[in-house]
């Protein structure tokens, strides 16, 4: 039987104010608040929300028999909560329909498993309690940032409790090999890997409203005719997209929604069925071993990191930011922690690609350069203040230990003193 794994993915980055050099060290706020608003809310009404209630209405209609996964990063989850609380309502809907998947991921949309190991995995341990305190659900599979894969990667999952990962299926990865099956990674013999279809991804995302393309016009009873075309055995086939596919790339008057809303019909009536990751790498045996020794995303032609690091002010950018990754993680200072989680979101290396970057506010990839250096130079003149680059790590951190310990000392005291009282 074969079975569609559909996977939707939202991530809105904070939008950086025009931050200038003279403001080092005389404004510790990064953020154009409006900005980052008005792109959030235009997200939520354009593709969003309706994307979630037609995912409602699919389940329903389909008695329950339509399942899917959506990846959220951690930082958009709390820009819902802030700014579009609605959004958080209807996914809390969808979780309790027991027919939605939520993905663990990076919690700032970063590249932390490239650079920092401790940092990786305390962005997904945040991310993955948000989901928990939000959603009351809990996931063994991780779509990692632009669905991020290497060997090395999946053997430190198995430290983090997770089984399955998704990952692009390019075509120099996979040579002969299909996506439409189940794997096991080459890294570790307990992590599954799953692949995306690219081609009837893209077909959604790129072509659904293109007259030159050879499938025009895409109607859901064809598109479901070309899954159950599929040769016999390849039992998975992964539909992963940006939720900005419905609404944004395509819009509402593409007819996107109601296709995507008439699928479950067509696709069932073919007595085909859904699946989330989690189901599949359950229930279905891999296939083979699959290995990527160097990074592979979704991203690019390349399908790699090149877009996010390809030239030297992406790459001084990232090791700047890095550099001080071992002291922020000693620090206690709230404000410290939530900067440096928000500058790791990617998408602002993304501004500093000349070819693609991406949706811009920036006149240049230079432009976008300058002002992050500008803020990463205050931030890490605070670090700086801090914690001192003077002080080795491990002195810093027993004089850190020695500091909290006196603090537990001290509200000992103060709570024998006021039983007392």
């Amino acid at each position: 039987m074969k079975n569609i794994c559909f996977c939707f993915q939202m991530h809105a980055p904070y939008r950086l104010k025009r931050y200038r050099f003279f403001d080092i060290g005389q404004d510790h706020y990064y953020y154009d608040d409006m900005q980052t608003e008005d792109h959030l809310q235009w997200l939520v009404n354009t593709s969003y929300m309706p994307l979630c209630a037609t995912l409602r209405d699919m389940i329903k209609l389909s008695k329950g028999k339509f399942h899917c996964a959506l990846a959220i990063s951690g930082s958009t989850l709390e820009m819902f909560e802030q700014f579009a609380p609605e959004m958080i309502d209807i996914l809390k809907e969808l979780a309790d329909t027991k027919c939605v998947e939520f993905l663990a991921s990076p919690y700032s949309y970063s590249i932390a498993c490239e650079y920092n190991q401790q940092e990786f995995k305390q962005q997904i341990e945040l991310q993955s309690a948000l989901l928990k305190e939000l959603f009351g659900v809990k996931t063994t599979a991780l779509w990692n940032t632009e669905l991020l894969y290497t060997d090395e990667l999946a053997y430190n999952l198995q430290k983090l409790g997770l089984k399955t990962i998704l990952t692009e299926g390019a075509k120099h990865v996979l040579s002969w090999k299909s996506p439409n099956y189940v794997y096991q990674s080459a890294g570790s013999s307990k992590v599954k890997v799953l692949l995306r279809n690219t081609a009837l991804c893209d077909e959604l995302s790129f072509h659904f409203s293109d007259p030159g393309w050879g499938n025009f016009p895409i109607d859901a009873e064809k598109y479901a005719d070309q899954l159950k075309a599929l040769p016999e055995g390849e039992d998975l086939v992964n539909i992963w997209v940006g939720a900005e596919t419905f609404g944004i790339l395509q819009n509402a008057g593409t007819g996107i929604f109601d296709f995507l809303k008439a699928l479950p019909y067509f696709v069932l009536e073919r007595e085909m069925g859904f699946i989330t990751p989690s189901e599949a790498a359950k229930k279905l045996p891999s296939s083979d071993i699959i290995s990527s020794p160097t990074p592979l995303t979704w991203a690019g032609e390349a399908k790699d990191l090149s877009v996010f690091y390809g030239n030297d002010l992406q790459q001084e950018a990232l090791n700047k930011l890095y550099a001080v990754a071992e002291r922020v993680h000693l620090c206690q200072d709230k404000n410290l922690k939530m900067a440096w989680l928000r500058l790791q979101d990617i998408n602002y290396l993304h501004y500093m690609n000349h070819i693609d970057q991406g949706h811009t506010q920036y006149e240049s990839a230079y432009d976008a350069f300058i002002n992050y250096m500008n803020v990463l130079s205050d931030f890490l003149q605070m670090v700086e203040e801090q914690y001192p680059t003077t002080i080795e790590n491990e002195e810093l951190n027993e004089l850190l230990k020695t500091i909290r310990n006196q603090e537990d000392e001290i509200q000992k005291l103060q709570q024998k003193l006021a039983k007392k009282k």
